[in-house]
């Protein structure tokens, strides 16, 4: 039975974010896509206008699916804002402990796509201002006198540990994670 071309296109995105997490995103030709989601490279190039098309829309797609974990991870701590700070991180660290792990997807899509103008790049920007402003709110809640530079402060954390375990794996410096976040925050 022949997909749709909403199912094509969803299909291909799958396909293409875990050869591009895989084997990286500049090494990923458009040809293999095809050829692993079993298509015609025009079928791919009718649900995608180029290969940044598709960069851009796989990247925007780990956003979305990011935003549903983290907001999961929010409404399971609970209402208080400490809380739910340590369970994102607690999150984030979990995901980076799975054999799996090669980094984030939106750091990779900056580091390969380092022009702004390109989707890939505008996408993965939208999507760290969007955590950053995402854990501002929950810092905005707690008693502290600057809840934004607390918000950075968390921010480059959950960067430094993401990017460290891709070099130096789950249990190098990003077990520090955890403390360094208790260090930063205000005792309960």
């Amino acid at each position: 039975m022949p997909r749709s071309g909403a199912e094509t296109r969803s299909h291909l995105l799958k396909v293409a974010g875990e050869l591009f997490y895989a084997k990286g995103i500049r090494a990923t030709g458009v040809d293999l896509v095809a050829v692993e989601a079993g298509v015609a490279p025009t079928t791919l190039y009718r649900q995608f206008a180029s290969k940044d098309d598709l960069v851009g829309s796989y990247v925007e797609g780990v956003d979305l699916a990011f935003r549903d974990r983290f907001a999961s991870a929010i409404a399971a701590a609970g209402a208080e804002p400490r809380d739910q700070i340590f369970a994102i991180f607690d999150d984030a660290i979990a995901q980076a402990a799975q054999d799996h792990f090669r980094g984030c997807p939106a750091q990779m899509a900056l580091a390969e796509y380092p022009d702004p103008a390109s989707s890939a790049h505008a996408n993965a920007v939208t999507a760290k201002s969007w955590l950053l402003n995402s854990i501002a709110a929950v810092t905005e809640r707690l008693d502290v006198d600057d809840s934004v530079a607390l918000a950075r402060q968390l921010f480059v954390v959950w960067e430094g540990m993401l990017a460290s375990t891709m070099s130096m794996g789950s249990t190098g410096p990003a077990q520090q994670s955890r403390r360094i976040v208790e260090a930063l925050l205000p005792g309960e």
